[in-house]
């Protein structure tokens, strides 16, 4: 595959995990990756199956049937076959030939034949929502498509958890139940956006062209944006601050999940930042995650530091690494510092960058305490 096509595929996906995030209509969420999934892939035919609470397909996605075919077949597949194998297994299945699977059930009058299949099961949390499913690729589907596919499904699942807490919180104003979706939201949904960003950028190393890497860059940290703002509303659903964790232990959290991530050895110190306040430890959380992933993405395996620190009305946060650094007045800002840059500016606090190449970069951020 091309390095083009490689970076098409990702954008592709980064596009589809925003979706998630963005809209608030499941059907057409899941209507947009069955589309998406085919596209990608060069398959003819493409569908995603909603499990019943029977264990039967009670809803059905398609793409590449004409309408007219449609009506000829009549009733929606019931998840028998090796529909029913990928969901009852929870595993993938590719093949040449679906007639060739054992649990092959054949196909009702008028169906077109299908023989290259590819599928894929969906999980909602712990549970079974159904499967995606692709058939019809000249030539059959290859590794790439199957990566392709499975994150798909886990952008699919992530959106079944953000449809069904959406509508949870639609239903109760009980501050318990709020910081139990929050929770939720966290450990859900936003790990799963986080692995699909780990996955991209584990492909994106092996991508050498520049205009193709600086795109996928880009687009890598929209995705890194789409995850911090999904945070920003996990936190407001934490709307009193003896449920919200103090700055610090969300700062522990924060360097956490990269120190999880990334080979590089990340040190936190906080100096007197126990009062401050809610809102303005939110916004530091979100500037101290874009400034460290940054850093781990771009300065190579060196050292990083993050130093928070309070100093009268006034809050610090200090990111260093010793890595590569860049010529500040060569280099084209990337989408994590305009963003910084931009959310400093709305906070009416100051940025500074400080880079030498060879020798590592720092950044300085100071905001306004509320």
């Amino acid at each position: 595959m091309s390095e083009q096509t490689q970076v098409e595929r990702l954008s592709t996906l980064i596009g589809a995990a925003a979706a998630v995030v963005g809209e608030v209509d499941l059907d057409r969420v899941l209507r947009r990756l069955v589309a998406e999934a085919r596209s990608a892939t060069g398959a003819r035919y493409a569908a995603l199956g909603v499990l019943g609470s029977h264990g039967v397909l009670s809803g059905f996605i398609h793409e590449g049937l004409e309408s007219s075919v449609v009506r000829q077949i009549g009733s929606l597949p019931q998840g028998r076959g090796v529909l029913g194998t990928v969901v009852r297994e929870r595993r993938t299945i590719v093949l040449d030939n679906i007639a060739d699977h054992p649990d092959s059930f054949g196909f009702p009058e008028h169906h077109p034949a299908m023989g290259s299949f590819l599928g894929v099961p969906i999980t909602a949390g712990e549970k079974a929502f159904g499967n995606l499913y692709l058939t019809e690729k000249p030539g059959g589907f290859s590794e790439a498509d199957v990566d392709l596919v499975e994150a798909l499904a886990t952008v699919a699942g992530s959106a079944v958890n953000t449809a069904r807490l959406r509508d949870q919180l639609e239903e109760t104003a009980i501050i318990q139940d709020r910081d139990r979706i929050a929770r939720d939201l966290h450990d859900s949904i936003i790990q799963d956006l986080f692995a699909i960003g780990l996955s991209l950028q584990t492909i994106s190393e092996r991508v050498s062209d520049e205009s193709s890497a600086t795109v996928l860059a880009n687009s890598v940290d929209r995705l890194d944006n789409v995850v911090e703002s999904l945070r920003g509303y996990i936190y407001d659903l934490k709307s009193t601050s003896s449920l919200r964790p103090n700055l610090e232990r969300q700062l522990e959290a924060t360097v956490d999940r990269f120190r999880s991530a990334y080979p590089n050895n990340v040190t936190l110190t906080c100096q007197e930042i126990d009062d401050v306040d809610p809102a303005t430890a939110d916004q530091i959380v979100m500037l101290a995650s874009e400034a460290l992933s940054n850093a781990l993405r771009h300065s190579g395996p060196g050292d990083i530091t993050l130093n928070v620190s309070r100093t009268g009305d006034t809050v610090g946060l200090i990111v260093e690494d010793r890595g590569i650094g860049f010529d500040l007045d060569a280099q084209t800002t990337g989408m994590g510092l305009l963003n910084m840059n931009d959310r400093v500016r709305r906070l009416l606090g100051q940025i500074e960058v400080r880079t030498t190449p060879g020798e590592g970069t720092v950044i300085v951020i100071s905001l306004p305490l509320s």
